[in-house]
């Protein structure tokens, strides 16, 4: 099992992953594993294609008193506000030579989601701000999108290019 974090460039994180058939103990491997990799790496979220597995599969800490990490196996999004807020955005699959780099991303502010638990069961949420934010973040990332991919050009390029200097 690969303990590894995928970087930007790497054709995994295009494509979209397959969905969780059955809830097995490789499931639950995969899960472990991207917790430790988030963990290392200090993130808020990472999707199984981070790690190089093809499935739609992704956690997410949901900010609070007591952060939760929210598994989330083959998630659904059934409903975003109209409202959009801008906030910094990252991920760590794009990462210049300090860490993950930042940009400007606007997201709708509240969406609703559905998800199968790691024990099975369906879940259905009314997530805003940072939650809902993470939960589009991470789902995107299960359909080939990057939060560069709503950069303008300009932007894009800038935040490519400190991914270029964290390669040299």
């Amino acid at each position: 099992m690969n303990n590894k974090l995928i970087f930007v460039g790497d054709k995994i994180l295009r494509e979209i992953a397959l969905p969780v058939d059955a809830i097995t103990d490789e499931t639950h491997a995969i899960i472990k594993n991207m917790k430790t990799v988030m963990a290392d790496q200090r993130g808020a979220g990472i999707a199984a294609p981070q790690i190089g597995i093809n499935q739609r599969i992704f956690i997410f800490i949901e900010p609070g008193d007591r952060p939760d990490i929210n598994v989330c196996i083959n998630p659904e999004i059934t409903a975003r506000s109209i409202r959009q807020i801008e906030m910094e955005e990252g991920c760590l699959s794009v990462q210049g030579p300090d860490g993950p780099v930042f940009a400007l991303v606007s997201r709708p502010e509240t969406i609703t989601a559905t998800w199968t638990t790691l024990d099975g069961k369906t879940k259905t949420r009314e997530l805003t701000g940072v939650a809902a934010r993470a939960f589009l973040h991470e789902h995107d990332h299960l359909n080939g999108i990057l939060f560069t991919d709503y950069l303008s050009d300009l932007k894009r390029s800038m935040v490519m290019n400190k991914v270029k200097k964290r390669k040299s």
